[in-house]
């Protein structure tokens, strides 16, 4: 039987791994592909993803962690039901990374894009963005994972793996297979939406013990609350005749 403290060790590990990966990947494609890249608005799509992960994951990874223990004193303290503060702060983190990613996308022409095509956001317009695309499509899969919280132990770096991996997922099943590389930084840009959130959730609270065969599980529940939630968001659009993409 896998202890706590053995699976979270493992899940720092697999996280280690993939930071590497990912970093490793990027800088592969920009070695070889970005010489070879004769369209412009593929090479500004190319840097501003490694921007994006560069800001999000390179600073702001670091950034939670160095200040870890003073932010989670802190939002403890906030007086909310536990899992009604971790879906709000997930949600939080999420306006705050789509935030980098809209700004980017604004940013194309800086890149070097020269046409609409330019983007790495379904929109140039933030509340367009996370109100008919993304963070809105996020929160029932964090209320998923409170859900998850609310009977398992998972740690917080076993959250930010499965998350990260399920926001990986979720990115496959959107846009189609991408390059491999790409799963290191996904698991990051949405891992680090959960990981300190988990943090605040009590030890104390009554759980029953995660197993190895649950990992997986984890990976794919939160679908079931996110799944029924997309023809809401798609009704809402027609409702207000939004022809986006």
């Amino acid at each position: 039987m896998a202890t706590p403290v053995l699976r979270e060790r493992v899940a720092r590990w697999i996280l280690v791994a993939l930071a590497v990966w990912a970093t490793v990947a990027f800088a592969a494609v920009a070695a070889v592909a970005l010489p070879h890249e004769v369209n412009p608005d593929k090479r500004a799509i190319i840097l501003m993803g490694g921007t994006l992960l560069a800001v999000w994951c390179g600073i702001g990874g670091p950034a939670q962690w160095l200040l870890r223990e003073r932010l989670t004193r802190w939002l403890t303290g906030v007086p909310l039901w536990w899992p009604l503060r971790f879906v709000l702060l997930c949600t939080l983190l999420a306006l705050l990374e789509e935030a980098v990613t809209t700004g980017l996308t604004n940013l194309a022409p800086v890149f070097g894009g020269v046409t609409d095509a330019a983007r790495i956001t379904a929109s140039k317009h933030y509340l367009e963005v996370v109100c008919l695309h993304s963070v809105v499509v996020f929160v029932p899969l964090f209320i998923g994972w409170a859900v998850i919280l609310r009977f398992f132990d998972f740690s917080p770096a076993e959250v930010m793996l499965l998350f990260g991996l399920t926001g990986w997922l979720a990115e496959l099943l959107t846009f189609g297979p991408d390059n491999p590389g790409m799963i290191g930084m996904w698991v990051y840009v949405y891992g680090l939406m959960v990981w300190l959130p988990a943090r605040t959730v009590p030890a104390a609270r009554k759980v029953r013990p995660a197993r190895w065969w649950m990992w997986p599980l984890a990976v794919v529940a939160p679908f079931l609350f996110g799944v029924p939630w997309v023809p809401v968001v798609l009704l809402v659009r027609w409702v207000i005749g939004y022809d986006g993409p």
